[in-house]
């Protein structure tokens, strides 16, 4: 991983130098080499335009990616010793998504210090959510060349530590579908029924109305931009009302 740190690092200017250290002190990812640090910012589209088309971020990206799985996984180990394996990996799925990390760019303010070509930045690359979530993954390898992974995993945390509790808080990751099905197939031996009632709005952007029939009671209807978005939703509402009636 030294080719990471040294490759050829170009002088930077003083201004960049500050925006650089601004960002250090800011996120707290403890980066003190700054040509490494503007390397993980550096889009491919920028070092296309500067003659070096390797000197890019996709392989601290490459690197990041790896460094965020382990210690999301870490993390939730520590942070939840009850749940099982299959709850931890569906969290774990959201949590590493491009949404979450797109969210942690906007945390970091990831978008402020990245270095795009004159296209990307005029298509508007800097809002781009897959863009900004690989930069996220290209810092987390670059604090993990230079830290190592205790000091990757802390900054990991304070990058998405908010968003694990609310993915684990708000039931995002529940298939409430499978838990609805297998809580009706225990104690009646049957499975639920849902039932579109209604769709709305123009052709390329419906929302879904579904109910659901369990053992004669109806719940819903529910929405959702799916069919398979509401039926998740109707089977949320049943089987919270089933299961914890006194909260419904």
């Amino acid at each position: 991983m030294d080719e990471l740190r040294t490759k050829e690092a170009p002088s930077l200017a003083p201004e960049r130098e500050r925006e650089l250290l601004a960002f250090n002190e800011a996120s707290g990812i403890g980066i003190d080499d700054l040509a490494l640090l503007d390397l993980a910012f550096t889009h491919r589209s920028h070092a296309n335009e500067t003659g070096d088309r390797t000197r890019n971020n996709e392989r601290l990206e490459f690197l990041g990616d790896s460094i965020l799985g382990l210690a999301v996984a870490d993390l939730l180990l520590e942070a939840y010793p009850d749940k099982e394996e299959g709850e931890l990996s569906k969290i774990k799925s959201i949590v590493v998504s491009e949404d979450s990390l797109a969210l942690a760019a906007k945390k970091l303010n990831v978008a402020q210090y990245l270095l795009l070509g004159k296209g990307e930045e005029q298509t508007g690359g800097r809002r781009k959510k897959a863009l900004l979530a690989d930069c996220t993954e290209a810092l987390f390898g670059a604090c993990y060349v230079h830290n190592g992974f205790p000091a990757a995993k802390a900054f990991v945390s304070r990058a998405l530590g908010e968003r694990i509790t609310a993915v684990v808080e708000d039931d995002y990751h529940r298939d409430y579908k499978t838990a609805l099905q297998e809580y009706m197939q225990k104690k009646w031996r049957i499975v639920p029924t849902y039932r579109l009632v209604s769709k709305t709005g123009p052709d390329h952007n419906f929302t879904f109305y579904v109910e659901v029939d369990v053992n004669g009671q109806v719940f819903g209807p529910a929405h959702g931009r799916s069919k398979k978005a509401a039926e998740q939703a109707v089977a949320k509402i049943a089987y919270q009302s089933l299961v914890n009636p006194q909260s419904s």
